[in-house]
């Protein structure tokens, strides 16, 4: 399998801090896993994939050169990662279909990053050769709903009490969706 080497490109956020996005690299382990810790609890409740367990964070990095997957992180000028998004392609008969993560630091949020990272990671579906992009967001999760709202995401479906937080509670979950090609 070859590694794919997409330019990093460097933002200035509305208050003048600066970030560079770029693909998520092996390399990038320690500050992957400091990124996770630093989450509040609140942000695990939402999150899918945990990322304080270092097996998780080894999973993530050494799939850089995924065929069906893409990673895109935020890193700040002080190197520590302050955004993560994924997009896998999914299999089958929707394997045209990309689906996305995406969580931001909360010092780091309503800057603009959120929409940068999303538009970034959507920019990596494209590469991927989906179609049709969906994430999934609980329906508490409003800023989620406007990030990918702005970017012309709309609701396609809604199913009531399926997704289960860390602590065992149900929530409703939004499908939302974008044609990308």
């Amino acid at each position: 399998m070859t590694q794919r080497v997409e330019a990093p490109v460097a933002m200035t956020l509305r208050d003048g801090r600066r970030v560079l996005i770029r693909a998520l690299g092996e390399h990038d382990r320690p500050a992957l896993m400091e990124f996770g810790g630093a989450l509040p609890k609140d942000d695990w409740i939402y999150l899918e994939d945990d990322l304080r367990n270092p097996e998780i964070i080894t999973r993530l990095v050494n799939a850089h050169a995924a065929e069906n997957w893409r990673q895109v992180v935020a890193v700040a000028d002080n190197g520590c990662i302050v955004g993560y998004s994924a997009v896998r392609r999914l299999s089958g008969w929707s394997s045209h279909v990309g689906d996305i993560q995406l969580i931001i630091d909360p010092a780091w949020r309503r800057q603009g990053l959120g929409t940068v990272l999303a538009r970034a990671i959507c920019d990596a579906a494209r590469a991927l050769g989906v179609a049709k992009v969906i994430v999934e967001i609980m329906a508490e999760q409003v800023g989620g709903h406007a990030i990918f709202e702005r970017l012309g995401f709309s609701v396609e479906g809604t199913f009531a009490s399926h997704a289960r937080d860390r602590h065992g509670h149900c929530h409703d979950l939004h499908v939302l969706a974008q044609q990308i090609s």
